[in-house]
């Protein structure tokens, strides 16, 4: 595969984040993977502002989200990606602790792709994020980076 695309990781639990990162480092991916610890960090990566000014290279192949974040949280990150025309054809995959139906709903309701649930067993964690992976990173086919989105 050439120059796979990045893999945004908007999570704000330190221990789900290395889980998830040893996911893809035990999956062999070599998409590189960019951590925001809040919905606001997230917006900025996106959109090339504050700290991440200078980020050059594509868009993610997908943005795996938390719902519960500080700052913004993951239903307005969605939100916003969803309603602007340079991200909204980026595939979020809400991955969240939650098991609340309203948050389910809410999140196909603003444009999520997927809703996970983030298993509490170790390696039903390391599995399942390196499906995840897997599929959104490697089989499903993005449009072309160089492509407008239709209005």
């Amino acid at each position: 595969m050439k120059n796979p695309r990045p893999i945004l990781l908007a999570e704000d639990n330190p221990n789900d984040v290395e889980l998830i990162l040893a996911a893809f480092q035990d999956a062999h991916f070599v998409n590189e993977i960019h951590v925001t610890h809040d919905g606001e960090q997230a917006l900025d990566f996106l959109h090339r502002r504050g700290a991440y000014a200078a980020r050059t290279g594509p868009q993610p192949a997908v943005i795996l989200l938390d719902l519960k974040m500080p700052k913004v949280d993951g239903r307005e990150v969605l939100r916003h990606v969803r309603t602007d025309p340079e991200l909204r054809h980026i595939p979020v995959v809400v991955l969240t602790s939650s098991r609340e139906e309203s948050d389910l709903l809410a999140s196909y309701q603003l444009g999520a792709n997927a809703f996970v649930v983030k298993p509490v067993d170790f390696q039903e964690f390391i599995s399942a994020v390196g499906k995840l992976g897997f599929f959104w990173a490697l089989l499903n086919e993005p449009p072309p980076l160089n492509s407008t989105p239709p209005v």
